[in-house]
């Protein structure tokens, strides 16, 4: 099986659905990780707040410990564009890899870029038979995630942290709290299907 995972920036795809991923490796399929933008950005003054040769190093690292093959088409942070531009890189690889399965954002995600992310991925993987939608973030949105489809993760939630770690300047950013709550968050949905561990998708089709 060939599996894409569309992540708006470095540590989307990690946080929100790496477990999944590692599995889809274990069971021998071909995964590919693809980031839309570079990730790099500045506060409103001008600080620097994460570099792209950083970023680009710890998505780098966080991939090698999936075991997927990682593309980054380089658009800036938060210049994500809703357009057809976007939609035909993404329909390019969906039909170059010959993908099977999509993982991509929630498309009602607030996150301008996971956002229009998602409606882009949308439109290229129209035609692909298995489609979900992951969470990446913890804010409301002006819909509710209906979650209701679950992948057990709990033989590799290990792994799945020291993927997260693998994205140590944000961890420092937020003070290493992603760690907790994706921690909790998974717990949760893992009691839901009596599993330890598990992530949860929106499904947009799923073919049997």
């Amino acid at each position: 099986m060939n599996v894409l995972g569309i992540g708006a920036h470095f540590d989307d795809l990690e946080l929100g659905c790496s477990g999944t991923l590692i599995k889809h490796v274990q069971q021998g399929d071909n995964v590919t990780m693809l980031v839309i933008t570079d990730s790099a950005y500045n506060t409103p003054e001008g600080h620097v707040v994460r570099q792209h040769e950083v970023a680009n190093q710890e998505g780098l690292k966080a991939a090698e410990l999936i075991g997927a093959e990682l593309i980054c088409l380089g658009i800036n942070t938060f210049m994500v564009p809703h357009d057809e531009t976007l939609t035909k890189q993404l329909n390019m690889y969906v039909e170059k890899l010959n993908i099977d399965i999509i993982y991509s954002h929630w498309v009602n995600d607030i996150h301008r870029d996971h956002h229009f992310t998602a409606k882009c991925a949308l439109m290229a993987g129209r035609h692909v038979n298995r489609f979900l939608m992951y969470r990446s973030n913890y804010y409301d949105a002006e819909q509710p995630f209906r979650g209701n489809f679950y992948s057990d993760i709990s033989d590799v939630m290990e792994l799945k942290l020291n993927v997260i770690k693998a994205h140590e300047s944000e961890l420092q950013r937020v003070r290493y709290q992603w760690l907790d709550f994706f921690l909790n968050q998974n717990a949760n949905d893992g009691q839901k299907i009596h599993s330890k561990y598990a992530e949860c998708f929106e499904v947009i089709r799923y073919v049997m």
